[in-house]
């Protein structure tokens, strides 16, 4: 976007385009649920995904398919509930549905809710094919994309400290198989994600399972992720042993000099393996949901890293002390979906136009300001 406006813009990526979190996602673009901070950006970015898919002359495998919650208890519905008056407020088609009509919205389950929360106008796309297509598109308007460029070090004699943590998370695709649901769902008592995909397979994934390696970050930054784990946000799992090289690891350098390699050059592209038994549960509750279907056989797994904030809110803000220096991270897992509208943000940003949307939130100093952190009402 701001090549568009005539500015000279180059990308370096450490290792190559679209190989670690941007094409391992689940493929979602989703309002439904989100934190009411980001809400309003990710109507914006909904709005954006249409553009690019019309732009780009590239098959993304962008549909309007929704997003469907579901809920087995009385309490799970409840919960749902109290997000609708954030999906009004944005003129987001979000709506309670009954058990009758999930029965129509998902016709090949076999498993009874009592009912979810179901947003029509909610799209899926195809990571694999969407980010490379996005480059390609770049490319043309004139970005300059460099990959295996790791960024060593930043001409300034200051820093920024950031309350950010990696975690891993588990994806499965499944061989083709007939279609159950043309969109997406999740169940709220166990996280259980499903996704149709172009290919006529399902995205399968442990949504509430998240795997902590624990390092000196996790140490230094313990305090301010204890809102999240009391609230059970992500059902993260500790591990003890840090991959050599990951971030966080007891031997990863934290500082180096400009004519010495980087941790990014020593491992260009994250590759965790994925949990295997995890996914062996997916599989086995898939064919309860989906007992027509019977239990999947996987074409692909794979697993990638997840930067989270301790509210799960992305940082966009500029460096203090360091003018014109634009931070933007910490997506938490959001990023695919929420990526052009945060886009365009940041290009404002640096450009000094109209944002159009509150900031504050998402502010780099709310971690140092003695501003409580609140998990918010997302789903």
């Amino acid at each position: 976007m701001t090549a568009r406006r005539g500015l000279s813009v180059t990308l370096c990526e450490k290792g190559r385009v679209a190989a670690e979190q941007s094409s391992r996602n689940w493929g979602w673009v989703r309002q439904q649920g989100r934190h009411p901070a980001e809400l309003p950006v990710m109507v914006e970015a909904r709005r954006l995904w249409q553009g690019l898919a019309r732009e780009t002359g590239e098959d993304l495998g962008l549909a309007e398919t929704g997003v469907t919650f579901l809920a087995r208890t009385e309490a799970e519905l409840a919960r749902l509930e109290t997000w609708l008056p954030h999906a009004r407020a944005h003129g987001v088609d979000s709506r309670m549905v009954s058990a009758a009509e999930l029965a129509a919205l998902l016709p090949g389950a076999g498993r009874h809710w009592l009912g979810g929360l179901h947003t029509a106008s909610d799209m899926r796309a195809e990571p694999w094919r969407a980010v490379p297509a996005l480059a390609r598109a770049a490319a043309r308007e004139g970005v300059t994309i460099r990959e295996h460029c790791a960024v060593r070090l930043l001409d300034i004699a200051t820093g920024v400290n950031l309350p950010q943590l990696s975690v891993r998370a588990t994806v499965g695709a499944t061989e083709a198989m007939p279609e159950a649901l043309p969109g997406a769902a999740i169940e709220m008592a166990d996280g259980f994600a499903v996704r149709r995909r172009q290919d006529g397979g399902y995205t399968l994934a442990p949504g509430l399972l998240h795997e902590l390696y624990v390092g000196p970050d996790a140490f230094r930054h313990f305090r301010k992720y204890i809102p999240q784990m009391r609230g059970g946000h992500g059902g993260t799992k500790l591990r003890a042993l840090v991959p050599r090289g990951y971030p966080d690891g007891w031997t990863t350098p934290r500082r180096w000099a400009a004519d010495r390699p980087s941790p990014f050059e020593a491992m260009r592209v994250l590759n965790p393996a994925p949990n295997m038994a995890a996914l062996d549960g997916v599989a086995t509750r898939f064919a309860e949901v989906f007992p027509d279907l019977g239990r999947p056989r996987w074409a692909k797994c794979w697993a990638g890293m997840i930067d989270v904030m301790p509210d799960e809110l992305p940082v966009i803000d500029e460096a203090p002390e360091v003018p014109g220096l634009v931070i933007a991270t910490g997506l938490s897992g959001h990023g695919f979906g929420i990526g052009p509208g945060v886009g365009r943000v940041v290009a404002d940003f640096l450009l000094g136009g109209q944002m159009g949307h509150d900031l504050l939130p998402f502010r780099l100093s709310r971690f140092t300001d003695g501003s409580p952190i609140s998990m918010g009402e997302s789903l």
